[in-house]
């Protein structure tokens, strides 16, 4: 009876009264009850289908293929096809990618300034640059017929295909913001789109390296070989012709006749597989652009690009400058790029190093098509497992894989055995997987720990997407020019089939020593790389009050929309 008439129900054992008074205690229920509702709903509408994240995954991996062959194929291209020397092919490997760089700052500038168009804001800059793209990629695996001008021939179309790829990896890569507000979401497509860019890393190198895999068989050393020896039966019979007596003389101008004879007929031979040669290429570089159509139709059909899901009504898009300026000064972003530009820069010299380690270090050259397809095999079958890793323990856990190489690298070089180059391949797979999911699934955290922190700045994506890949692209071409300049420093020669010892050294050297030092210093820098999975959780509730309690302008109607734009 005290419990019935008093206002102290101590204990939920009366049901009658005790619990209609406990409902009304909180005031704000019917608001939170609201937001819970809206929450769940708003969740629901942030999800992506299966098929959105396939499309869009797919429609990455043209340019994806594109660079992988770049990047394993084109250095020993310029040195035994185009016969151009290692120091000018330095010269076009760094300016190339010092080009592609300079033009990520000015693609994100004038991307920042587009307007919302009915297929988007980034959707059609990606359009826009895939035909060009195919044409510059074509042009620049075709060896033209005058010696003179390869040099500037080939600087020209690098330097145009860097730009515009950097035209289509700029906005796509800011795409992944405007996919889905809800972070799992993003890191769901991030690991989709990551493994069918390892698979489209994996078919660039096995297209192409099938492809023109017979232009780098080791029969051409016979024919080399045939050659020096009808040299020196040639300059043995003239000289013999000099001082023997006249019983002799007609023999040995029939040998000298014969020697003559069959170098002619080599060299035809050579010329032949000369021919044979740039056509593989050409016929690769084909195949490469044919994907490049593919791609970008499934993209443009499968994927839905959302205008900005946190912007006011009332923000102005960020000036570029301002922003790059807030971006540089933003503490986690400037930890995560110093220390993925050292990873990228090692995974940059192992891959343009590879086939020339295999070919003249460790005599692998009839296998080396076969380790970059277990590589890359390994690496997208990996890309799973590492998403699964990082989301139970954390995304600067799974940075302890990109380590994985360091052991096997340098046992490949110092004992090059064909069993051991096998396992390295596996290995080093794990972890380039791991490195090229890693910096992609943590720049969405970045950029969404900037935007709370900065919650009136519409349109930072592109800024933080276009300087980071400026700063990868930069530090990939100082990796290639060094690693260019180092085998002219050390003697290459293009074309020949035995390289000095000096040359072999600096191969062991740009794929073991050089890569373990980079990814060490990249890893040591990574561990003070602030955000956590706790705060990382706090930033996500943080933003998703801002984005229910501000209308954005996907709540717009369609004349609002219209006005605001």
């Amino acid at each position: 009876m005290a419990g019935a008439g008093g206002d102290t129900p101590q204990r939920g054992d009366g049901p009658g009264k005790a619990a209609p008074k406990a409902a009304p205690l909180p005031e704000e229920p019917p608001q939170e009850q609201a937001l819970g509702r809206s929450a769940e709903e708003l969740r629901q509408g942030d999800r992506l289908s299966v098929c959105s994240k396939l499309c869009y995954a797919i429609g990455g991996a043209p340019n994806q293929v594109a660079t992988s062959a770049t990047a394993f194929f084109l250095q020993i291209y310029l040195l035994d096809i185009a016969h151009i020397t290692p120091f000018h092919a330095s010269l076009v490997l760094f300016i190339g990618k010092a080009w592609g760089a300079v033009t990520d700052p000015v693609a994100g500038f004038f991307i920042s300034k587009s307007k919302w168009t009915k297929i988007g804001r980034l959707m059609p800059w990606m359009l826009g640059c895939t035909p060009f793209t195919i044409v510059s990629y074509f042009f620049m695996w075709y060896l033209p017929p005058f010696a003179a001008g390869r040099v500037v021939w080939y600087l020209t179309f690098y330097c145009l295909f860097q730009a515009l790829t950097t035209l289509f990896q700029v906005p796509y890569s800011a795409l992944t913001m405007f996919l889905s507000p809800d972070q799992k979401e993003r890191d769901s497509a991030t690991a989709y789109r990551m493994t069918v860019e390892v698979l489209g890393t994996l078919m660039g190198a096995a297209l192409h390296g099938q492809i023109v895999a017979s232009a780098h068989a080791s029969d051409h050393c016979a024919v080399n070989l045939a050659i020096n020896a009808t040299d020196s039966s040639s300059s043995l019979s003239n000289a013999s012709n000099l001082g023997v007596s006249a019983c002799g003389t007609r023999t040995l101008k029939s040998l000298g006749e014969v020697a003559v004879v069959l170098q002619h007929i080599i060299l035809r031979d050579i010329r032949e597989a000369d021919v044979l040669k740039r056509e593989v290429y050409m016929i690769a570089a084909g195949v490469i652009g044919g994907v490049y159509l593919f791609g970008i139709v499934i993209l443009f059909t499968g994927v839905k690009e959302r205008d900005d899901p946190y912007a006011l009504n009332s923000d102005k898009a960020i000036p570029f400058l301002k922003g790059l300026r807030l971006t540089m000064k933003h503490g986690p972003y400037l930890k995560l790029t110093a220390s993925f530009l050292l990873i990228a820069t090692a995974v940059q010299l192992e891959q343009s190093n590879f086939v020339l380690f295999c070919t003249h270090a460790a005599s692998l050259h009839n296998h080396f098509q076969y380790l970059v397809m277990t590589i890359l095999v390994s690496a997208a079958v990996s890309i799973p497992f590492w998403q699964w890793f990082l989301q139970q323990f954390g995304k600067k856990s799974a940075a302890c894989g990109i380590s994985w190489m360091i052991p096997f690298a340098v046992m490949l070089v110092t004992i090059p055995n064909l069993g051991l180059a096998y396992v390295v391949a596996f290995v080093s797979g794990l972890s380039i997987a791991s490195s090229l999911l890693l910096p992609w699934s943590m720049l969405p955290d970045v950029v969404d720990h900037f935007r709370l922190l900065n919650p009136h700045a519409k349109g930072p994506e592109t800024i933080f997407y276009s300087s980071y890949v400026f700063f990868t692209k930069m530090s990939a071409g100082i990796g290639l020019g060094i690693s260019a300049a180092s085998l002219e420093f050390a003697g290459y020669k293009t074309g020949m089939c035995r390289q000095s010892s000096t040359v072999i050294l600096t191969l062991k050297i740009l794929i073991g020593a050089v890569p373990a030092i980079l990814i060490v210093i990249g890893l040591s820098i990574l561990f003070f790389y602030p955000i956590t999975e706790k705060s990382r959780k706090e930033t996500e509730f943080a933003l998703e009050l801002l984005r229910r309690s501000h209308p954005s302008t996907d709540n717009l109607s369609k004349n609002e929309e219209d006005t605001w734009i």
